[in-house]
C-alpha cells in the first residue's frame, strides 16, 4: 500500500502518430458551452486545462466504459471521480431510483427510506452513533466543522495541505482536489478573517500537529482529515500517523473529524477507519453513499450530534437533505455491497492491483520514472521517483508528462481522471478483459 519508486531514466513521450478520435461534435458542444458557463463547465477540472485538449462530451455509461457525443467509448477509471463502486447504471440502483421517482422526486419531508439508509451507515460505520444526510460532501465538511466548533467552543481548525474538504471558505487553503490542479493557492472571496482560523499543516507530520496544539492552547476545535488522501492523488497514512492524531486530539480536547467522502465503502466497507482501526469522533461521507446521485452524510458520537438544532444550538439545514432518489440508491448500493462484502472487496484489490501495478511495470521497462500510490481500489501514478507521503512530495511529479500520458491514453481509449492530483478508482464491472485494455494502451501511451 506504500509508494514504490522507479528509479530509470525520466525521458518520456507518447506515440503521437495514432490515429486520433474524432471529437467534432464535442467541440461544438463545448464552444456553446463556453458561452453560457465559466470555462464551459460547472466544475473546474472538468475543463481539462491541466492536461490539454478538449474534453468529450458524455451521452451514457455502463458497466465499465463511457460513451461520448462523437460515437466513441472509453474505459472508465475514474468513475464520476469516486462513486461508481458497482459500475455505471447499476441494475438494481436504476430500478430503485426509477421507483422512487415514480412516487416523487422531493418531499421536503421525513421518510422511511432515511431511516433505512442510516441504518445501513451505521451497519458499516459502528462510529457513527447519530447522523444527518445532507446533498454533498461539501456540505457534510461544512457542517461537520461548524457542529465541532460549536461543540468545543473554539474557533481554530487544523487541516492538511493537499486534503479537499469541499469549497466552503474555511476549507479552501492549501487545498487539493481542482484548487491543487489549477495551482490556486487558495481562493479569491475568502476574507482574511475566516483563512486565519484555519491551520493548514504538511500531511503524516504529527510535529505540525503537536507544534500547532501547543502554539494555539485551547483555541483548535478538530482536526479534520482525508485519512488515505485522494484529493492530491493518493497518498496513504504514514504507520502510527491515525492512531497520533487520536491520541493528540484526545489529550487537547479537539474532535477527530474523518473526510472519508472518498475513502467511505471505497478501500473497504467500513472505510478507512475500519482499515486502520481508528475511531473519530466525526465522519463525513459521499459519493458512494448516494450510489451516484448527490448525497453526503455527517455524523459521529451522539453527544457531539445532539449539538444540532431542534436539539442543539448548532443550525444546519436543507430542503433536499435526504432526497427519496438518493436514499432509493444509496440503499441498493450499500445493500448490495454488505451482502457481497467479501467478494466484492477481494475483486476490486485484485484488479486494481493488476492495473496499478501493471503500467507501473510497463513503465519500468521502459525507464519511465513514475511513484505508484494504491490503498484498495483507489490509486494514482505519480510521475517523479520521489516516495510520494505529502502534498509537497505530489508536487515533484511531472505534471506536462502526467499530461501527455492522460491525452495517449484518452486517444487508445481510456478515461484517466483528467489531474495528476486526483485519484483513480476501479469498479466490479471491470474485467479482465478491461485490465487487458487498460495494459494494452498503456503499452502504447508510454512508448
Amino acid at each position: 500500500m506504500q509508494g514504490r519508486a522507479v528509479t530509470r531514466s525520466p525521458s518520456f513521450q507518447p506515440i503521437l502518430d495514432a490515429m486520433p478520435l474524432s471529437h467534432s461534435r464535442s467541440h461544438l458542444l463545448q464552444q456553446k458551452a463556453e458561452a453560457v458557463f465559466p470555462g464551459g463547465v460547472n466544475s473546474p477540472v472538468r475543463a481539462f486545462r491541466s492536461v490539454g485538449g478538449e474534453p468529450p462530451f458524455l451521452t451514457h455509461a455502463e458497466g465499465s466504459w463511457l460513451y461520448d457525443e462523437d460515437g466513441n467509448r472509453y474505459l472508465d477509471l475514474f468513475g464520476s471521480w469516486g462513486p461508481m463502486i458497482l459500475g455505471h447504471a447499476f441494475p438494481p440502483a436504476v430500478e430503485a431510483i426509477r421507483e422512487a421517482a415514480g412516487r416523487s422526486s422531493s418531499f421536503g419531508a421525513s421518510t422511511a427510506a432515511e431511516a433505512q439508509l442510516a441504518g445501513l451507515v451505521q451497519r458499516c460505520f459502528p462510529s457513527v452513533e447519530k447522523l444527518r444526510f445532507v446533498s454533498s460532501g461539501t456540505e457534510a465538511c461544512m457542517s461537520a466543522i461548524r457542529l465541532a466548533r460549536g461543540f468545543t467552543g473554539r474557533n481554530f481548525i487544523i487541516k492538511f495541505e493537499g486534503c479537499y474538504h469541499g469549497h466552503s471558505d474555511a476549507m479552501l487553503v492549501k487545498a487539493g482536489s481542482g484548487v491543487a490542479t489549477l495551482g490556486i493557492p487558495g481562493s479569491a472571496g475568502v476574507p482574511a478573517e475566516t483563512a486565519m482560523h484555519t491551520l493548514a499543516l504538511p500531511f503524516n507530520d504529527l510535529e505540525a500537529v503537536r507544534s500547532a496544539f501547543a502554539a494555539h492552547p485551547g483555541e483548535i476545535a478538530c482536526v479534520i482529515l482525508e485519512p488515505v488522501v485522494g484529493n492530491a492523488g493518493t497518498i496513504p497514512p504514514a504507520p502510527g500517523y491515525l492512531e497520533g492524531l487520536r491520541a493528540i486530539t484526545r489529550e487537547q480536547g479537539a474532535l477527530l473529524i474523518l473526510d472519508e467522502v472518498m475513502t467511505g465503502f471505497r478501500v473497504t466497507l467500513g472505510g478507512a477507519q475500519k482499515l486502520y482501526d481508528i475511531q473519530p469522533d466525526l465522519t463525513t461521507l459521499g459519493k458512494i453513499i448516494g450510489g451516484g446521485l448527490p448525497c453526503g452524510a455527517f455524523g459521529g458520537r451522539a453527544d457531539v450530534m445532539d449539538f444540532l438544532a431542534p436539539l442543539g444550538p448548532v443550525y444546519q439545514a436543507g430542503t433536499l437533505s435526504g432526497n427519496p432518489l438518493a436514499m432509493a440508491a444509496g440503499i441498493a448500493t450499500l445493500g448490495h455491497l454488505i451482502e457481497n462484502e467479501q467478494a466484492i472487496y477481494s475483486q476490486l484489490d485484485q484488479t486494481t492491483a493488476q492495473i496499478a501495478d501493471g503500467v507501473a511495470a510497463l513503465a519500468r521497462e521502459k525507464g519511465i520514472t513514475l511513484t505508484t500510490n494504491r490503498v484498495g481500489s483507489m490509486f494514482t501514478w505519480f510521475f517523479t521517483a520521489t516516495p510520494v507521503t505529502d502534498f509537497a512530495t505530489a508536487s515533484t511529479s511531472g505534471t506536462a508528462a502526467f499530461g501527455r500520458f492522460h491525452r495517449a491514453m484518452l486517444d487508445a481509449g481510456v478515461w484517466l481522471p483528467p489531474s495528476q492530483f486526483e485519484a483513480a478508482f476501479v469498479s466490479t464491472a471491470h474485467s479482465p478483459q478491461d485490465v487487458a485494455y487498460v495494459l494494452n494502451a498503456a503499452r502504447v501511451a508510454l512508448s
